[in-house]
């Protein structure tokens, strides 16, 4: 009984005084999951989360199916239906990109958030769907109590530069290398 006191009590708000701007990068699997894991964790503060997903629009995943019941939480996914080919861009994902990133600035600046996660938009600038310029204006104007996650492989070294925490997820091993495909409920 003395574990479920103190986890309610986690539930009043403690806001931080300071939002950081954090960056989960590399070729490894987990960048996704690490930012989810700091979702979950500040909903359990009773912070206020909005996740913006690039290029995830029509690929089912646990993750949004459950995260999407919580109180408190808001997830917007754009992309098509089909996974984006970095040499053969389409209009369609550029504009779906696009309208990411003005969703994103949206959450950022509207008060309405602590927590911005910005996922798979290290990506979208890599291959070139958004502008990194437009990036780095959302990161520079972001208000100060708010905390900003991005996420992706190839994270540019001027967003690098510009955050507060970088962690690369590294590849050791993986089980696609076996030919064993993504599974649902441990991949997506």
């Amino acid at each position: 009984m003395a574990e479920a006191a103190s986890l309610s009590s986690l539930s009043a708000k403690k806001p931080f005084s300071r939002g950081l701007v954090q960056i989960f990068t590399g070729e490894g699997k987990g960048k996704t999951s690490a930012a989810l894991g700091t979702v979950l964790r500040a909903l359990g503060h009773g912070l206020r989360v909005c996740i913006i997903a690039f290029m995830k629009g029509g690929v089912p995943s646990g993750e949004w199916v459950i995260l999407a019941k919580l109180p408190d939480v808001k997830i917007a996914r754009f992309g098509l239906r089909t996974f984006t080919r970095p040499a053969k861009v389409k209009p369609e994902e550029k504009e779906q990109a696009k309208q990411a990133l003005a969703a994103a600035r949206e959450a950022v600046l509207s008060g309405d958030y602590d927590l911005v996660v910005l996922d798979e938009v290290n990506v979208a600038v890599a291959w070139k769907l958004i502008e990194l310029d437009e990036v780095i204006r959302l990161i520079k104007d972001k208000p100060h109590k708010v905390e900003l996650i991005l996420t992706g492989r190839q994270a540019d070294a001027r967003l690098v530069e510009l955050a507060d925490q970088v962690t690369e997820c590294v590849k050791i091993k993986h089980p696609y290398d076996k030919g064993i495909m993504a599974r649902p409920g441990i991949d997506y």
